[in-house]
């Protein structure tokens, strides 16, 4: 069955770094589009970057731009998260998903959604 298991989570201090993994299996890893969703203290989950089956685009929030980087290993089934420039409000639980079009006729639009989640690793910024 598809799995994806997050590691690398952990506490670091305000401008700090944290790198996290992905590991998927179960699935044509290198067939698609994977997220990296977090979810803060109380609050539900939010989308932060995206990367393309291949690699060659991504996607970043405002919120993360030019401190995050998304990446993957297509040959190692593996996405990756480099965390730069911490901040106390990036403390969240840490989420891969693996991303999906769906079409709906209706609007003859195609949407985002995200089919499988791993189970999350925790990031806690904190001095």
């Amino acid at each position: 069955e598809v799995q994806l298991v997050e590691s690398g989570g952990g506490m670091v201090q305000p401008g700090g770094s944290l790198r996290l993994s992905c590991a998927a299996s179960g699935f044509t890893f290198s067939s698609y589009d994977m997220t990296w969703v977090r979810q803060a203290p109380g609050k539900g989950p939010v989308w932060v970057l995206s990367i393309n089956s291949g690699g060659g685009r991504t996607y970043y929030a405002d919120s993360v731009k030019g401190r995050f980087t998304i990446s993957r290993d297509n040959a190692k089934n593996t996405l990756y998260l480099q965390m730069n420039s911490l901040k106390p409000e990036d403390t969240a639980l840490y989420y891969c998903a693996r991303r999906i079009l769906i079409y709906y006729s209706n609007s003859g639009n195609w949407y985002s959604h995200y089919d499988y989640w791993g189970q999350g690793t925790q990031v806690t910024v904190s001095s």
